[in-house]
């Protein structure tokens, strides 16, 4: 049986990690912490998880360390913590050589200025070329011998799936790549703010952020990868009034043309064997409903061949594969387990 701490197991993506592994058949939680609900029941927090974790306690972070948990290096590390704070609580557990799962973005981007200018300082930035990003459908074998792994972001989740087929082969790397990401509150975290209350989201629609988004700097690190030269990337995401969900519309122009049955031939081609990512039949667009509760991303296609622009819309859970089912795919990966464990519960449409 793995043992596996959670680190920040109060917020929505920590509350999603316990949901999804309550049915791991593998798993066992060891200990989850929260400063706020130290000392509090689980079932007391979330209700909804009566009957999976009664007698399961959240604890203080600082009781917390490699030497308080029997065997700890032999299991796994979750940190649902927020950028910044993460990276100093998960160092103790890296230098003891415990595989840790970083929810957080502290350990996505590849260059320390880079992450400084968009976030804060890093007191951890020798770990940034150790840590995998993780991508499954991209970088499932360095997961999987991996000890540190940086889990990817919500919004860049859905735009790299929906771009990486074309990126290395018929994106035109002289034009930039439109993204635009509609994203349901709970992206926003569980902690309570006026604008994400319901009366300020009620019955309305917005762009945030425009041109400052903090996942920018992942999309672009990881599109430029897959193109093998910079691209150039213009993200803005928007608040949809709905709790779960992002719905990303992406515009790419070809560099020649092409008909849009290769495209989605290609498409086809590199997602057939991905478990988790759901490409329509051309023509056909995915709904945030199809994916709720879900480890799934769906992805559907259109090809403009008047000006070879290409129009690709996924859309993801953002709590299970923008977050916590991605961090257990990953977990599953790097223990040799099924990849799909505890991943395979149908979505809730309805």
């Amino acid at each position: 049986m793995l043992s596996a701490i959670i680190i920040g197991g109060s917020g929505y993506t920590g509350a999603e990690l316990l949901r999804l592994l309550a049915s791991h058949p593998d798993v066992e939680i060891c200990a989850v912490t929260s400063r706020q609900y130290a000392g509090t029941k689980v079932t007391t927090v979330y209700p909804s998880l009566s009957g999976y974790y009664d007698s399961l306690t959240y604890c203080d972070p600082d009781e917390i360390s490699p030497e308080s948990i029997p065997n700890v290096k032999a299991g796994v590390v979750f940190s649902a913590l927020p950028h910044g704070v993460s990276q100093a609580s998960v160092l103790p557990f890296i230098e003891a050589g415990v595989k840790v799962i970083d929810l957080s973005a502290d350990f996505r981007l590849n260059n320390v200025e880079v992450y400084e200018k968009w976030y804060c300082g890093h007191t951890a930035s020798e770990y940034l070329s150790k840590a995998v990003y993780g991508l499954p459908e991209l970088y499932r074998e360095s997961i999987k011998g991996a000890t540190l792994v940086a889990n990817p972001g919500c919004f860049p989740t859905g735009a790299i799936l929906a771009l990486a087929p074309i990126m290395n082969c018929l994106y035109d790397v002289s034009k930039p790549v439109v993204i635009d990401s509609k994203s349901g509150v709970t992206g926003a975290g569980r902690k309570a703010a006026v604008e994400t209350s319901f009366v300020e989201l009620n019955e309305g629609f917005k762009a945030y952020k425009v041109g400052s988004h903090r996942h920018t700097p992942e999309i672009s690190q990881e599109l430029s990868a897959l193109a093998g030269s910079e691209v150039s990337v213009t993200f803005t995401p928007h608040l949809l009034p709905v709790s779960r969900g992002i719905l990303t519309t992406a515009y790419v122009w070809l560099k020649e043309p092409v008909t849009a049955s290769t495209i989605h031939t290609l498409y086809k081609d590199t997602y057939t064997s991905e478990p988790f990512v759901r490409l329509l039949e051309y023509g056909l667009f995915p709904d945030i409903a199809d994916v709720r509760g879900s480890n799934y991303c769906d992805i559907g296609i259109y090809y403009d061949e008047n000006d070879h622009k290409l129009i690709i819309v996924s859309v993801i859970d953002n709590l299970v594969k923008g977050a916590s089912g991605a961090a257990v795919q990953n977990m599953n990966l790097l223990f040799g387990l099924d990849e799909t464990t505890a991943l395979t519960t149908p979505p809730i449409s309805i």
